[in-house]
């Protein structure tokens, strides 16, 4: 099994900063690519960054420049720093992780809030 778990949500005045993380862990070979995706209430959930074994990155147009996602291998962790922080951004935020153990399987945690007041 494989179970990935976020922390580092909470409340946070607009401008400001979180960080999150999110540490897998399990019967893992490889992971493919690990991610962060939010859903706002009422909303779809939506891919926020993603960063690949190789380290290429993709990020939503609406956090560009705004957020980073980074990882360590190490201690199969993957990070998303928030910067600039704006109330669109509040939402319950999700790792996601494609992960090898026996086959590729995707994986989710479960969530962590953020919620940026005006």
């Amino acid at each position: 099994q494989v179970q990935l778990v976020e922390s580092g949500g909470g409340l946070v005045q607009a401008g400001g900063s979180l960080r999150l993380s999110c540490a897998a862990s399990g019967s893992i070979f490889s992971i493919n690519h690990m991610g962060w995706y939010r859903q706002p209430p009422g909303r779809q959930r939506e891919l926020v960054a993603r960063i690949f074994s190789t380290g290429e990155t993709v990020y939503a147009d609406s956090v560009q420049g705004r957020f980073t996602i980074s990882k360590d291998d190490t201690k199969r962790t993957a990070y998303l720093q928030m910067n600039s922080l704006r109330p669109e951004d509040t939402a319950k935020y999700y790792c996601g992780a494609q992960v090898y153990t026996t086959d590729y399987g995707d994986y989710w945690g479960r969530g962590t809030q953020v919620t940026v007041s005006s």
